[in-house]
């Protein structure tokens, strides 16, 4: 909006009392909303966005396969494996299936088995006189298949299961005695309630259409210092405490509906519905701070794009953090971002509340606090000095 249009919307219909502060603020709200409703660019970028973000959480697996699928040759060591293993007939965490052909398991394990059948992720062929080799001391070799996305771990663990089964035939005692009581899980033991990875996804694809509407508002700003407009609205009755308050309240307002919107249709409100509002609204005001600093800092589209993009890169890391099992680092841990994703993570996926996640919102909140200050504090020196 120009500079002559800017004054034209404040003079025309000139109340003939006082205008009040928060009619001075709506004011510039609605008319920062306008602008924004014209810029094609956000009003393409936007919809795809959403409609982008949305779909990559429908197109991941809803669940977590937890079930060891291996195949044994000769059949009848099939017992002795889940044996050393310690899995009984009725429990789903490991499924052998016998082979009668060494090949045949060699081919199942690299996808080329008969259509319908289960798939091993892992073939153990053991040789046929095992149980004499070992019961005479004598050295026996066994084979095991693997296919290439088994970890690691897992390779090692099935080759000491193998292991073990030739102890066991031989009758030798194992070194080391293991009592259940002598496991120790730290943190919660979600074996059996694995959660997937699309269900962890919420709060980051929620989190990333605030960075984005962080951008947007940055833009906006921009636009409007290098256009000089901020400066014909302290030409009005607006002070620069009401452009700034204006700024926040459509920056917050912009991120908060889209990431709501990104909440709601990914289903992501629980239990703890509450806190994951709550983080929500402040992650969307530090977004609208973060926007006001960047775009009072870049003086084009493209520095304020850079500004905006190194905050973004920066503040997706306790995001992505947040998708691989462990406690992230004390970097991480120090980051704006990583209270808003604590809590948005913990009301979302497992359920918890307030009292859980309190260190985290209150965090979080300090972080919004000190940022929405900065940027306000360097927007309005930049309004000044036009």
């Amino acid at each position: 909006m120009s500079t002559r249009r800017t004054r034209e919307f404040f003079a025309r219909g000139a109340p003939t009392r006082a205008v009040s502060r928060a009619g001075i603020v709506w004011a510039i709200v609605a008319k920062d909303l306008v602008t924004f409703s014209r810029d094609k660019l956000w009003m393409v970028l936007t919809p795809v966005a959403l409609v982008f973000i949305v779909g990559v959480f429908y197109l991941m697996p809803p669940r977590v396969d937890e079930t060891l699928v291996v195949g044994v040759h000769p059949p009848a060591m099939a017992a002795a494996l889940r044996l050393a293993m310690g899995v009984g007939d009725d429990e789903v965490a490991l499924t052998v299936l016998p082979f009668e052909d060494e090949a045949a398991m060699a081919a199942a394990v690299a996808g080329d088995g008969p259509e319908g059948e289960a798939r091993p992720m892992i073939g153990v062929s053991l040789p046929l006189d095992l149980l004499l080799r070992a019961r005479l001391g004598q050295p026996a070799t066994a084979r095991v298949y693997v296919d290439a996305s088994v970890p690691p771990e897992v390779r090692g663990a099935m080759t000491t299961a193998v292991r073990e089964v030739a102890a066991t035939a031989a009758g030798a005692p194992l070194p080391v005695a293991w009592d259940a009581d002598e496991f120790v899980v730290l943190g919660t033991d979600r074996a059996g309630e694995q959660i997937p990875l699309r269900e962890r996804m919420r709060p980051m694809l929620a989190f990333m259409v605030l960075l984005t509407e962080s951008l947007a508002l940055a833009g906006l700003v921009a636009i409007e210092v290098s256009q000089r407009t901020a400066t014909a609205l302290l030409a009005t009755p607006a002070r620069t405490v009401d452009v700034l308050l204006a700024k926040g309240i459509v920056g917050t307002l912009l991120a908060f509906s889209q990431a709501l919107l990104v909440l709601l249709v990914t289903r992501a409100f629980g239990p703890g519905w509450g806190v994951l509002l709550l983080a929500t609204l402040l992650g969307a005001m530090l977004m609208a701070a973060i926007g006001m600093l960047t775009g009072a800092a870049g003086k084009d589209f493209l520095g304020t794009l850079f500004y905006g993009m190194v905050f973004l890169l920066v503040l997706m890391v306790p995001a992505i953090a947040q998708i691989f099992p462990g406690t992230a680092a004390l970097w991480i841990r120090v980051l704006p971002s990583y209270g808003l994703i604590e809590a948005m993570t913990g009301s979302s996926v497992y359920g918890l509340g307030f009292r859980e996640l309190s260190g985290h919102l209150v965090a979080a909140a300090a972080w919004t606090a000190a940022i929405f200050g900065l940027g306000w504090w360097v927007l309005g020196r930049k309004l000044v000095r036009l």
